[in-house]
C-alpha cells in the first residue's frame, strides 16, 4: 500500500485517490509498484524500472533508492523523470511526468528506523547495481551486516526522492480498444484538462 497523507486537493489527485480506492478493493497485487524513467546524460539513454511507491505527501511521491545507483546519478543529473503504474485489476494506467529531488536527510532518517530490520541490512550491504562475483557473496555480505550492524542507524548513501507531477495521463482501458485517455496538464498555476484520443 501506499501511505498518503494531506494529498493535494486539485482535480488530478483526486482523480487519482478514485482509482486507487477502486483498485484496493479489486484486491490488487503490488499497488505500490510504479515504474521510474529517466535519463541517463553519459550512456544517452532512457532507463526504466520499477520501484516501490512508499509516500504521496501533499503533492510530492516519495520511494527510497541507493544514492549511488545508476538511476540516483541519472536524477542528480536530469530532474525530469516519467512514472508510470498500472492495475490491470481495473485495467488503468497512470502515466506521470514530474521533477524530481532528494527528500530531507530527516525524513530519510525517519523512514529508515521504521523499516523491517532485513531491509535495512540489504539496504546498508547492497553497494546496488556494481558487479559483484557471486549471487553467494551478496548473501554473505548481508548475513554479516545483520549480524554485526545497526540496523536502526541510516548510512548516507541510501535515502529517498520526492517527484512532483506537471503532468497527469489517465488511462482506462475499454471494450474494442475504445480507451479513454484524460490528461491533466500543469500550465501557468493551473491544471489544465483534456482529452486524447485513443
Amino acid at each position: 500500500m501506499i501511505e498518503i497523507r494531506n494529498i493535494a486537493q486539485d482535480k488530478p489527485h483526486e482523480l487519482f485517490i478514485k482509482y486507487y480506492d477502486e483498485a484496493l478493493k479489486a484486491k490488487q497485487s503490488s499497488i505500490n509498484a510504479i515504474s521510474i524513467s529517466s535519463f541517463d546524460f553519459e550512456k544517452n539513454e532512457v532507463e526504466s524500472r520499477f520501484v516501490n511507491l512508499k509516500y504521496i505527501i501533499e503533492d510530492k511521491w516519495i520511494f527510497f533508492t541507493n544514492y549511488g545507483s545508476p538511476k540516483a546519478q541519472a536524477f542528480n543529473k536530469h530532474k525530469q523523470i516519467c512514472a508510470l503504474l498500472f492495475w490491470d485489476s481495473i485495467n488503468t494506467q497512470i502515466r506521470i511526468k514530474g521533477k524530481i529531488r532528494r527528500t530531507s536527510t530527516s525524513f530519510s532518517d525517519k523512514h529508515f528506523v521504521g523499516r523491517q530490520p532485513e531491509k535495512n541490512a540489504l539496504a546498508i550491504s547492497s553497494n546496488q547495481s556494481r558487479k559483484i562475483d557471486s549471487y553467494e557473496d551478496v548473501l554473505k555480505n548481508f548475513e554479516y551486516i545483520k549480524e554485526n550492524s545497526d540496523l536502526t542507524k541510516r548510512p548516507i548513501y541510501w535515502g529517498g526522492f520526492e517527484f512532483i507531477p506537471y503532468y497527469f495521463e489517465f488511462w482506462e482501458g475499454k471494450k474494442n480498444r475504445l480507451n479513454k485517455r484524460e490528461v491533466f496538464e500543469y500550465k501557468e498555476n493551473d491544471w489544465i484538462n483534456f482529452i486524447l484520443e485513443p
